[in-house]
């Protein structure tokens, strides 16, 4: 860490990022974002192989990074676009497994709140129960872009676990009753780090398998599938 790059996590400069950051778990999706939807993309940062790219699209500068697997990950990583790299938006967008009967594989989510069995929130030393919500700004030009798209769209809650096999199955069901859309595993820490740091933050999410139903997209629908949710960010 230098006076050049403030963060061990990162190897790009104050100014290598753009205002907005569009942040896929997977760092090789990042990566094909930037090839196949960003103007002269400029890689920024290999560190720990957590690609992230800036560009332009439609002319306008745009930054795609990995954000990893869990909550731990994408609070390094947004808390430190949010405070060292002086980003106001990131709008994460990912994959989710279906809770509720008519949310079908292939749908879009748009994350209002972020449900979390993850103690993230206990440093803040509320007197209460923090609510994780998006960006208000964002989630309505979200809608207006998946209305555009036609695509299958739903908006609501959605519950990011820290736990991905859990050791009691049955806890989905008391989400599921609650009228949970989709479990994910990163949205309410970058929700709290935005409404922490004064920022903004959406995840959009597609839908990838179902926990009620023997159903799941293969590697290569999931390719195909998350386009339309990519085109909504980067519409924003």
């Amino acid at each position: 860490m230098s006076q050049h790059t403030p963060t061990p996590h990162n190897g790009a400069k104050p100014g290598d990022i753009a205002k907005k950051v569009l942040m896929p778990g997977d760092p090789l999706r990042a990566k094909y974002i930037a090839e196949n939807y960003l103007e002269n993309p400029v890689c920024f940062n290999t560190v720990r192989n957590m690609f992230g790219f800036t560009g332009t699209y439609k002319g306008k500068p745009v930054s795609v990074m990995g954000g990893g697997m869990g909550i731990p990950s994408i609070a390094i990583y947004s808390y430190e676009l949010y405070h060292f790299y002086d980003v106001d938006q990131i709008i994460r967008i990912g994959s989710a497994g279906a809770l509720q009967d008519d949310v079908m594989l292939r749908d879009v989510v748009i994350a209002m709140g972020a449900c979390t069995n993850s103690s993230y929130a206990s440093q803040y030393h509320l007197p209460g129960t923090f609510a994780p919500i998006a960006s208000y700004s964002l989630l309505a030009k979200a809608v207006e872009n998946a209305e555009k798209s036609g695509v299958r769209y739903h908006v609501g809650n959605i519950f990011s676990s820290d736990v991905f096999y859990a050791d009691d199955p049955s806890e989905s069901d008391l989400w599921r009753r609650m009228g949970v859309l989709c479990t994910e595993m990163e949205a309410a820490a970058l929700y709290m780090n935005a409404a922490r740091a004064g920022k903004e933050a959406l995840a959009i999410l597609t839908i990838s398998d179902h926990l009620y139903r023997p159903e799941a997209l293969s590697a290569e629908d999931r390719q195909n599938s998350f386009h339309q949710m990519m085109e909504i960010a980067l519409e924003i």
